[in-house]
């Protein structure tokens, strides 16, 4: 972090402390409950996820562009909640709400990673529904693995890059007074706001993220299925648009429960209550990572179908 650590030439020491207090889920009523809640999440988080990247892996049927996003999405979702959620039940079920301070800025990295990669990996979906409802004779030629291996490589690269900027800027911070994060994990925001020096890189970064991970994502989403909603019905039958509606609904609920929460709490920003928005930034992290994989499962028929035949094999 050499690179952050100087200014126009000259060295600057800057004062970093031994560690940061959590402080998030302190003062809510009846918060044990809600720990036992996200241990469950957890539990069905992984064992879910787990099964549709084996399925896809077992089946070579499943083997198409399409299911390597799906694969992605489930690994993201996967490592988003091994990421967040046991290190938030350490810390509050154990009381070490002090974390080290490169151990805060690690956990700030992976966590907003996969937060980023989630948004990105349904622009890749949104993609792939676009070309095979728009051009379906193109389609295999459009959307390969390779075309999709490509963008998903390509995401992954963006989002990491993205996050090691953040967390740079962090790093040329200096903290001087208080120390305590009031959020369940090492928000970059509420970071950066404790710093008793120049802020204003990280400032712009605050307000620049939330447009890059959320927005701007679900602003590419939403074209895609206008475009689809406006080609549709000039080139397909009723029948024909029904079908094609349905091969979107997954994609469209994942949409939803990904997007819709998060971007609403940004919305009403200080309008809503601080144990309200943790509460609702928390859940909006914890419950599409569990939901995703079960939604894909009973909205998928290719997944379903190939369910089928595993069990059949196995009696």
């Amino acid at each position: 972090m050499n690179l952050f650590n100087s200014a126009l030439g000259r060295n600057i020491t800057f004062i970093r402390p031994a560690f940061f207090t959590i402080s998030g889920f302190l003062g809510i009523p009846y918060v044990k409950y809600y720990y036992v809640f996200l241990f469950l999440v957890y539990i069905v988080s992984v064992l879910a996820n787990t099964a549709v990247m084996a399925v896809i892996y077992l089946d070579h049927n499943l083997r198409t562009a399409k299911y390597v996003a799906v694969f992605n999405l489930a690994l993201v979702d996967l490592l988003e909640s091994t990421a967040l959620v046991p290190k938030v039940l350490d810390i509050f079920l154990f009381d070490h709400f002090n974390i080290p301070y490169n151990d805060c800025l690690t956990f700030l990295f992976f966590c907003f990673t996969f937060l980023f990669m989630q948004a990105l990996n349904l622009v890749a979906l949104s993609y792939d529904r676009l070309v095979a409802i728009m051009f379906p004779l193109q389609y295999h030629t459009k959307v390969t693995n390779r075309v999709m291996l490509s963008l998903i490589g390509f995401f992954w690269i963006f989002a990491i890059f993205s996050l090691l900027i953040a967390v740079g800027f962090v790093t040329r911070l200096t903290f001087c007074e208080s120390v305590v994060i009031n959020s369940y994990f090492c928000d970059h925001g509420q970071i950066f706001r404790l710093a008793c020096n120049d802020n204003f890189p990280s400032l712009v970064i605050s307000y620049f993220f939330p447009f890059l991970i959320y927005w701007l994502p679900f602003a590419v989403i939403l074209c895609s299925y206008v475009c689809i909603g406006y080609i549709l019905p000039k080139v397909a039958t009723a029948q024909e648009r029904m079908k094609a509606f349905k091969t979107c609904t997954a994609h469209l609920s994942l949409v939803a429960l990904n997007f819709l929460p998060i971007l609403i709490t940004f919305t009403m920003g200080a309008n809503i209550h601080p144990n309200a928005r943790i509460i609702n930034l928390s859940l909006s992290s914890v419950i599409p990572p569990m939901l995703n994989p079960i939604i894909y499962v009973l909205q998928t028929q290719e997944i379903i179908l190939s369910l089928k035949k595993m069990f059949k094999k196995k009696n």
